[in-house]
């Protein structure tokens, strides 16, 4: 049997509370641009507003002006969403914790992970939300994954805890190389 395969996320949806409330969080607190929005399709009581995350795919939230923000954290438990992230450019990522502070948004703060710095915080439904920006960029031709796929695997032969910086440098090494063998046999 054949596999399907994927080539990305589509969109995301989420529910929401009214439409106020989802306009001023994902477009005022994270700048995302309202695209538009139409009924739900599905449920013709509900409103679908669509934003754009910054990679031209979409985060769609379902409202109702019936439904009341709740910012009690979203269960965490099997099946159940744990956190999005989304990605911030490195300038972004140094601001955003005071901005979110401007804006009476309680944070993590600055989180090193190893192989990206993160900042956590809920939406006003409770929903737990990452600013995410990698400590690296790709060699040409390559993408994030495929560093980290390197990364891993150096990281996993010097038994490494996590993947670090050095793991990051040496497998954006190797991908240079591999991209680009002529380089090498000159330099010998």
């Amino acid at each position: 049997m054949q596999r399907i395969q994927t080539q990305g996320v589509h969109h995301i949806t989420l529910v929401g509370a009214n439409r106020q409330t989802s306009i001023d969080f994902w477009q005022g607190v994270l700048g995302m641009p309202f695209v538009f929005e139409q009924p739900n399709l599905d449920d013709p009581e509900q409103n679908h507003l669509y934003f754009d995350p910054g990679d031209g795919r979409l985060i769609t939230i379902f409202t109702s002006e019936g439904w009341k923000p709740d910012r009690a954290p979203n269960p965490n438990g099997i099946g159940n969403v744990h956190h999005l992230a989304f990605t911030v450019s490195r300038a972004t990522y140094t601001l955003a914790a005071a901005r979110l502070k401007e804006r009476d948004v309680a944070n993590s703060g600055e989180i090193d992970r190893g192989f990206m710095n993160s900042i956590y915080f809920r939406d006003p439904l409770g929903q737990l939300m990452e600013l995410a920006c990698y400590k690296f960029e790709p060699p040409h031709g390559a993408t994030h994954a495929d560093v980290l796929r390197e990364a891993h695997n150096i990281r996993l032969e010097r038994g490494a805890y996590n993947i670090a910086e050095e793991h990051l440098a040496d497998a954006i090494e190797l991908l240079s190389r591999k991209a680009n063998p002529k380089t090498e046999k000159t330099k010998s």
